[in-house]
């Protein structure tokens, strides 16, 4: 925390935390090999979990300009649509796709969230950059330059997350997606320094939502593009302070009036380790399923489990899931759910699906599914409970764990055997497991939107590392527009 007086009118430096954000946004970073091969396949699944969410009425009624049939020249592309706009509204536009579904990668630490979020206002950006410098004749960005800001922009979210429980005070986790896209897409306008201080310093001073959306009663569908506005947003900021806007130094630690005292409880902001690559080798994928990450490793038990329930759901008595802390605090349920919001982020319903159904997709949110009776009667035999060593292992930086167990009692008092997973198939301990499975989600979702000729062209430029780095950001946005 700070030791000026709270009434010193004196001019200080920028607090730390902002200062090491901005500089290493500005930095030449020189990736490991595994940080860049794995912000590839993000990027692949990324595309694909926001081509997914076109078949989906509520997320492309929030799509297009802010003014109907507006359009800029030499706009940003937003995939999967003819839409071509100032990169404020692509980068908002592309992160409502991306996060609709609840599909994309996944940070777990004492605060959570998407890092791939970021990516709606870091594509956004990277095309629109490019298509302006080619109207001046210049070289345009490549998708090499889009992966190094992925992997910067994953290390901030995901750095600040480490130790930093802001859903404790109610804020959301979409604070970090701006804080992460300030700083990022900073670089790729080409601002000095002091312009990015100025900006990450605005995003700390911005108002944070609140986790409100995420929450019964009020689970809705503003957490599913409360990122693409939180990207957004820091475009905006970025663009402000390369106008000459000025920033805010001491914006965390002023007494008072600081992040810190005014919205953290009086908790210093620090930083636990240095930025590198650290999160992106470590980002989690959700392969399998469209879930709240803390039910993956529930849904692949529940699945586990199918065969032996299957029809006989009517002789169990009680299912028992054990889980992590966070779990039991954000997605553990009773009552009525409302929406497709509210159902997938309740663990006892994602747990009745996979029992009910032996797979869990999108559709088996809508109210369709959800008006079985059978899903509500099985919730109602549903324990929750946290496993204090499930929650250590959560946090443990050399495990990241992210384990749950079930256990099914029947009505003549025999037991299913305990089921328990305790790193999902997206996990960095998965990944030879996982990544082909990747590669076939991404396919799938590609499919959703374009002809069989077009995916496997996308699909063959995205396994191609060399050839998809040096691609220019432009042809590969004019490739993946309709």
């Amino acid at each position: 925390m700070s030791h000026y007086h709270a009434d010193k009118n004196e001019k200080q430096p920028f607090d730390t935390v902002i200062q090491a954000i901005a500089d290493y946004a500005l930095s030449d970073l020189k990736p490991s090999e595994e940080a860049l091969t794995t912000a590839r396949y993000c990027l692949l699944d990324t595309l694909g979990c926001g081509l997914l969410a076109l078949r989906y009425p509520e997320c492309t009624k929030l799509l297009g300009p802010i003014v109907p049939n507006a359009r800029l020249e030499n706009g940003a592309k937003v995939p999967g649509t003819s839409y071509a706009l100032d990169p404020v509204q692509a980068a908002f536009n592309i992160g409502a796709m991306i996060r609709w579904l609840d599909y994309n990668d996944t940070w777990l630490a004492a605060e959570w969230g998407h890092p791939s979020d970021n990516l709606g206002g870091i594509l956004a950006v990277a095309d629109y950059v490019s298509r302006q410098r080619l109207s001046q004749g210049q070289t345009p960005m490549t998708i090499h330059d889009v992966l190094i800001a992925m992997i910067k922009a994953h290390e901030i979210q995901g750095v600040l997350a480490l130790n930093h429980a802001f859903n404790r005070v109610g804020l959301d986790h979409v604070m970090l997606v701006k804080i992460a896209t300030t700083a990022v897409v900073c670089s790729l306008f080409g601002a000095n320094r002091e312009q990015t201080l100025n900006a990450v310093s605005l995003a700390w001073v911005d108002g944070q939502s609140l986790r409100t959306y995420r929450h019964a009663p009020n689970t809705g569908s503003r957490k599913s593009w409360a990122a693409g506005d939180a990207t957004a947003r820091g475009v905006r900021l970025a663009l402000m302070a390369l106008k000459g806007e000025m920033g805010y130094p001491s914006a965390i630690t002023a007494p008072t009036w600081g992040f810190s005292d005014a919205l953290f409880r009086g908790q210093p902001i620090e930083l636990t380790r240095p930025f590198g690559c650290y999160v992106m080798e470590n980002v989690l994928f959700k392969i399998s399923y469209p879930a709240e990450f803390h039910a993956q490793t529930a849904v692949e038990c529940a699945l586990k489990l199918y065969p032996q329930v299957n029809e006989k759901w009517d002789t169990i008595e009680r299912i028992e899931i054990s889980t992590q802390e966070s779990a039991v605090r954000i997605i553990s349920k009773d009552g009525a759910l409302h929406n497709p919001a509210d159902r997938d982020h309740c663990i006892q319903y994602m747990v009745a699906i996979g029992l009910l159904f032996g797979e869990l997709t999108a559709d088996h949110y809508e109210d369709k599914i959800a008006q079985d009776p059978r899903v509500d009667a099985l919730r109602a035999k549903m324990h929750v409970k946290e496993n204090k060593d499930y929650s250590r292992d959560y946090l443990d930086a050399d495990k990241r764990s992210i384990a749950n167990a079930i256990e099914i009692t029947f009505k003549d008092g025999s037991k299913t055997e305990l089921v328990a997973v305790e790193y999902p198939v997206g996990h960095r301990r998965r990944r030879a497991e996982g990544i082909p499975l990747l590669v076939e989600k991404c396919k799938h979702n590609l499919l959703t939107c374009y002809t069989k000729a077009k995916t496997e062209s996308v699909l063959n430029l995205g396994l191609d590392a060399k050839q998809l780095a040096a691609t220019p950001v432009n042809q590969w946005l004019d490739m993946l527009a309709c």
